[in-house]
């Protein structure tokens, strides 16, 4: 998967646009504007209003200086937004000191810059602005301007109540910054892993399209060679009497070229199982050996086994099948000790392929959370053999099963069960009608024949 989910690309995935810090310090600023304007001229509580303007104006200053030195759509870097986020709970603290300190009301404040560091930022710049927060509040419950309050009175709070106000802001500083983290993390991976789908699901339909030219290219191809090998008999028929050996050499040799060229594309439009085209059905034998064979050399047993009722069934070559199925073979090979077993079954109902392995088995998460993306025990072994990049991301089991879910099949995850038995075991299944979908058009296809939905499920059933 190191080509489909690199580093940049889970950083990326972080990265938040300026526009979102600004437009929120935006809100943030009218918000603290119309409490202190509402405060001073509303209840008549008597403000050090120009100081509190003043440490207003710097947020609307800094906005107005990022929007003209940086477009709309750029993205911060951790350390950017950290800093800016930073820069936010020390004005809510000056704006809090200038107004009672923790006596203040607002002072629950401090929790809305640390939540959007743990919606947003990795968990240490979070774990630094928390610190920063709870410092800053500190001392401000022992540090303070008075409480405004109406000229004919004075209201002191005891000193119980702001330890109060102080342990809530602690409290919920750490427990809305680990959920919010757990929360927008766990989203954030879902995203990325279905982004890295996406990706794999393009690159397969590019694979198709090949397929249609290559079939496309063979078909204009094949005349004007036809017509080369026509004109090259010809010329040997005309120059043999006279020709040297060399210049009959020269023709034999174009001939055999053309015969090459010829049978090459007579294999980009096979349609048959033992063809070896891009376009064509398999068997589920030939499905199976297609997957082996890359295997035999990797050091590992592999036995294959297949039995069944009836005709064994065939299917139209699906290039994310064969992708997500070769996932798990590579799995199982990698993590067998000295023998993997593929074993294909069939009925007049069904298709299964079960692949085993006699290693360790699915560990208990992996069980508990088979398909979700981001679950790997690969990990420790790869950092230890200095594969760190890009490897054990956990991706490769959820393309395979969303891949192959596509087509109509389930797949499960156990363990061998027994005493004496170990390994994983995995098992794909299929209704045969869904694993022979679209076989039936294929071959009248080859035969130049029309074949419609409705003839082409009817005939899905007979071939059973």
């Amino acid at each position: 998967m190191k080509d489909i989910v690199t580093d940049s690309f889970v950083r990326d995935a972080r990265h938040l646009r300026l526009d979102t810090f600004v437009r929120l310090r935006w809100l943030a600023i009218t918000g603290q504007s119309a409490a202190v304007v509402g405060a001073q001229f509303g209840l008549g509580l008597p403000l050090p209003f120009g100081w509190c303007f003043l440490v207003i104006a710097a947020s609307s200053w800094l906005n107005l200086a990022l929007r003209i030195r940086f477009p709309a759509s750029y993205r911060l870097s951790d350390d950017s937004a950290a800093l800016l986020l930073a820069f936010d709970i020390i004005q809510l603290a000056a704006l809090l000191f200038l107004t009672g300190g923790l006596q203040n009301p607002f002072s629950l404040l401090f929790l809305a810059p640390v939540l959007i560091s743990a919606t947003a930022l990795p968990p240490e710049r979070t774990l630094a602005l928390g610190l920063l927060a709870i410092g800053l509040a500190t001392l401000l419950a022992l540090i303070h301007r008075p409480l405004p309050w109406f000229a004919d009175g004075r209201l002191e709070l005891p000193f119980l109540y702001i330890s109060g106000v102080w342990t809530a802001i602690l409290l919920g500083t750490a427990f809305t910054g680990v959920y919010a983290w757990k929360v927008a993390e766990e989203t954030r991976l879902l995203a990325q892993a279905l982004a890295a789908t996406e990706l794999v699901l393009a690159r397969e339909q590019h694979l198709s399209q090949l397929d249609g030219l290559a079939a496309a290219a063979a078909h204009e191809l094949g005349t004007p060679l036809g017509t080369i090998m026509v004109v090259t008999k010809e010329l040997s028929r005309q120059l043999a009497p006279t020709a040297s050996p060399g210049v009959r050499e020269d023709l034999a040799l174009l001939r055999d070229q053309v015969d090459r060229c010829r049978g090459i594309l007579s294999k980009l439009t096979s349609l048959d199982g033992d063809g070896g085209g891009f376009l064509q059905t398999v068997s589920l034998n030939h499905l199976v050996e297609e997957l082996v064979a890359p295997q035999r050399a990797m050091g590992i047993q592999l036995d294959v086994t297949s039995r069944g009722e009836g005709p064994e069934p065939s299917c139209r070559r699906n290039p994310g099948v064969l992708f997500g199925l070769a996932n798990i073979v590579d799995n199982a090979v990698d993590f067998a000790k000295t023998r993997v077993v593929i074993e294909a079954r069939w009925t007049y109902e069904q298709v299964w392929l079960e692949i085993r392995d006699d290693g360790e088995g699915f560990s208990g998460e992996v069980l508990l959370r088979a398909g979700e993306p981001y679950v790997t025990t690969r990990g420790a072994d790869r950092v230890r053999s200095g594969e760190t990049s890009g490897a054990g991301l956990g991706l490769g089991l959820f393309i395979a099963k969303t891949l192959i879910e596509r087509s109509g099949a389930q797949l499960t995850l156990s363990n061998a069960s027994g005493s004496a038995a170990t390994g994983a075991v995995v098992r794909v299944s299929w209704p045969r009608q869904a694993f022979e979908r679209g076989v039936t058009a294929v071959r009248h296809a080859q035969n130049g024949e029309v074949q419609t939905p409705d003839q082409d499920r009817s005939n899905a059933y007979m071939n059973t």
